[in-house]
């Protein structure tokens, strides 16, 4: 196959003088500059994307991926009904009932608020992860019969409370109950009998699980729970089946999903991984002015040599080929490089899981790290369309050259 001669020729002006027929110090650079600002932008990438990743699993793992609840707030008592209306709609998995509601808990000196929800432990593995997240006890010993009734707290609280397995802890109702001396916090005393770490701060501080019956007792709602906890065969549909659950069940029943439940924390991931990625395209363009530059170099060093192609009969558009594909080969072999340092910079982080975090600061203990291929193709597209705009104007004034006025001065 034959080459052009615009490519061979290209590939000769990036070389240095020398017969060493090495690749000059000038392209050098602008190659450096295009691998920097292409492995910066996959590895700032993959830590959003891995962000993003790991508390949808997180917040997945601790919460359904749809609520049904009541309007007014005082809770369902045809639960059986709800359910088989709830699983008849496609997509749908499994269910199970739920209640939630907010009170304190206390271990000696030590006080913290808790969402505390009510939950089956025989079926709560079906809709969600918090079995898998049991770091020990167990769920099913909730339904324990033992003197006091159990609860599972988070790790981080556990630890916060100075608690192991067994210990006692008192949950308090600020609402509390009517008495002849007024009204007066409803107390009950708990066993802990299992802690779970869900993976992030605000989940192993702010929640804990009671057996469905005690929290009936506790909130006092008999026979009646807050909702219906969802599970669905793919997440990122959640607003479709949501609305056909809602349609379904019917008034005065409303849905609720997981993406909507965290709208305001996605919301400012997805802006942050917007933003970022303005500023890493940046980057590039900035690394882009070294080929600007380096062509620009060139044409005036090779103006003599491209006189003489052109009094030789080439043409002005053959001339901007040559430093055209100059440029978009320095944009390729940064951009390959570039690639391959960032994927594997990513590749080994995350196996090694060498950068850690404080867990009270950031929610996690090691840096999360997860690049997907459209996050590399975008950055290798934006990196080559830069690299070509860049060769556009040093290309232009080479093929405007006028070669009787270049060999006049020769």
């Amino acid at each position: 196959m034959k080459i052009p001669y615009e490519i061979f020729i290209s590939m000769r002006y990036l070389k240095t003088k020398k017969r060493h027929n090495t690749v000059s110090l000038n392209t050098f650079i602008s190659i450096a500059g295009v691998v920097i600002g292409v492995a910066t932008s996959i590895i700032t990438l993959s830590v959003m994307t891995g962000f993003q990743g790991y508390f949808r699993d997180k917040i997945l793992s601790a919460i359904s991926h749809i609520v049904v609840m009541e309007y007014s707030g005082a809770g369902i008592d045809d639960i059986k009904s709800l359910k088989d209306k709830i699983e008849n709609v496609p997509h749908v998995q499994a269910t199970t009932p739920f209640i939630i509601s907010q009170a304190m808990l206390t271990n000696r000196d030590r006080v913290q608020g808790v969402v505390v929800r009510g939950i089956n432990p025989g079926t709560e593995g079906r809709v969600t992860s918090l079995e898998k997240n049991m770091v020990s006890g167990s769920l099913l010993r909730l339904e324990g019969t033992g003197r006091f009734p159990g609860i599972v707290i988070g790790e981080d609280l556990a630890r916060k409370f100075g608690m192991s397995l067994g210990d006692m802890l008192t949950m308090v109702n600020p609402i509390g109950e009517e008495t002849a001396m007024g009204m007066v916090p409803k107390l009950r005393k708990f066993e802990l009998v299992g802690i779970f770490d869900a993976g992030m701060y605000d989940y192993n501080t702010g929640f804990a699980y009671v057996s469905l019956p005690e929290a009936q007792k506790f909130f006092d709602m008999p026979g009646r729970v807050s909702g219906i906890q969802v599970r669905i065969d793919e997440i990122y549909n959640a607003d479709k089946i949501a609305r056909e659950i809602q349609a379904t069940a019917g008034y005065p029943y409303y849905t609720r999903n997981w993406i909507e439940m965290n709208k305001n924390f996605f919301s400012a991931l997805k802006l942050e991984k917007i933003g970022m990625s303005l500023i890493l395209v940046v980057i590039i363009v900035v690394a882009s002015f070294n080929i600007v530059g380096t062509l620009t170099m060139i044409v005036m060093e090779k103006s003599r040599e491209i006189a003489i192609l052109k009094s030789m009969g080439a043409s002005s558009r053959s001339i901007m080929n040559i430093f055209m594909f100059a440029g978009l080969a320095i944009g390729c072999v940064g951009t390959a490089i570039g690639s391959a340092i960032g994927y594997g910079a990513v590749a080994i982080i995350t196996r090694t899981g060498m950068i850690t975090l404080p867990k009270d600061v950031y929610q996690v203990s090691h840096l999360p790290l997860s690049i997907t291929f459209l996050d590399v193709l975008f950055i290798s597209l934006t990196a080559l369309g830069i690299s070509f705009f860049a060769t556009l104007y040093p290309s232009w004034q080479a093929a405007r050259q006028d070669p009787v006025e270049v060999l006049r001065y020769e």
